[in-house]
């Protein structure tokens, strides 16, 4: 498939990640979580933007992220709880929700402002990473990011995963996140594989 489904995202530091992966892990086990994240095959991340773009286009984009990422350092970023919240299908989804600081949602306004040259068409199932059955849930969010989750209505956050967090956790939780990546997207709108990827 020359077109394929991509997430530009903030990759969280080591520590972050070991703490999204150990809460999604107690939803897989309790929950049956269809989302089951890990270092390296499903990244825990902060989305800034989705879209579907040529294979071709993952360089030309990545260039275009970098003056990006330089100009518009995010800094320290904070998980202030978890919040969950019912998908459309009605189960209930658990994210760790960061601070809505300036210097990410500019961020975010700019990386939504670099990707238009780069996109051609609407998503479809043979796009997404992976040979299991795609949601619908999974289309919908990709295809309405721009009108339901983008400038405005952007929250920042991290998904741990399906079912409700019942691991204690202590809040504030600050973090960084040093790297950012044009990932292509699986089922659930995880990140599965790094296409490219920028030090910030």
């Amino acid at each position: 498939m020359n077109r394929i489904a991509i997430d530009v995202v903030l990759l969280p530091d080591e520590a972050m990640t070991a703490r999204a992966v150990q809460a999604n892990a107690d939803l897989v086990r309790r929950c049956s979580s269809a989302i089951v994240l890990h270092p390296e095959t499903c990244l825990p991340h902060v989305s800034l933007a989705m879209a579907c773009i040529e294979r071709s286009a993952v360089e030309p984009l990545r260039q275009a992220l970098e003056p990006i990422g330089q100009a518009c350092p995010v800094g320290e970023l904070v998980v202030t709880g978890v919040v969950t919240s019912l998908n459309s299908r009605g189960e209930p989804v658990s994210v760790f929700a960061l601070a809505k600081t300036k210097a990410i949602q500019t961020l975010h306004e700019q990386v939504m402002e670099a990707i238009p040259p780069h996109c051609n068409g609407d998503v479809t199932a043979e796009m997404i990473h992976g040979d299991e059955d795609v949601a619908e849930t999974t289309l919908a969010w990709i295809r309405n990011f721009k009108e339901k989750a983008a400038f405005g209505a952007y929250f920042p956050h991290i998904t741990i995963g399906y079912g409700t967090v019942a691991e204690p956790m202590t809040f504030p939780m600050p973090f960084t996140a040093p790297r950012l990546a044009v990932c292509h997207l699986g089922n659930h709108c995880t990140c599965r594989e790094g296409l490219a990827q920028l030090t910030l």
